[in-house]
């Protein structure tokens, strides 16, 4: 991981600058005329942020005390993970709203993010979906190890298995 990175649990006062970051890398989405996102500009999931970062979902990524990047990862389906994937009842966690402030792509914090989720949770799974026609959001996925499974309303549907090391005997 680089060195300058530090990721955590989101802290609940930390609220405004998460929803100030997804807005602007939605309005930067926007911007870039990829269809996505777009329902957060006006704060369509503001209340669901909160309690995501309430309930220790959301994590923030820090370069030199500044705020990088925000991502979430739900422990199971919300309703949007059931209406993409059907009911599923494998171990898997749902990542959710990984976004990285314009001024810092470019520079690998995304693949740091992907790179440290399998370390850090207990899951067999990693799920999450993207726009179908962004291209080089889908790319990003594939090149970090995600597998396309099927694309559902529009939405491509990526998984990870998480391979987790055997204890030394």
């Amino acid at each position: 991981m680089k060195t300058d990175l530090h990721i955590r649990l989101a802290e609940p006062d930390e609220s405004s600058h998460i929803i100030k970051l997804l807005r602007k890398t939605a309005l930067w989405i926007k911007e870039q005329e990829i269809n996505q996102w777009s329902y957060l500009l006006d704060g369509g999931e503001d209340e669901e942020i909160v309690r995501c970062i309430k309930n220790n979902e959301t994590y923030v990524v820090q370069q030199n005390d500044k705020l990088a990047a925000t991502f979430t990862l739900y422990p199971s389906q919300n309703e949007w993970d059931q209406e993409i994937w059907g009911q599923q009842e494998e171990d898997a966690i749902y990542l959710h709203k990984l976004a990285v402030d314009p001024a810092y792509m470019k520079q690998g914090i995304g693949n740091v993010i992907l790179s440290w989720i399998p370390e850090a949770v207990r899951a067999d799974l990693i799920r999450l979906d993207c726009v179908a026609d962004n291209e080089k959001l889908n790319a990003f996925y594939k090149e970090n190890g995600f597998e396309l499974t099927g694309v559902t309303k529009g939405h491509s549907k990526y998984q990870k298995r998480i391979h987790r090391k055997s204890p030394l005997l």
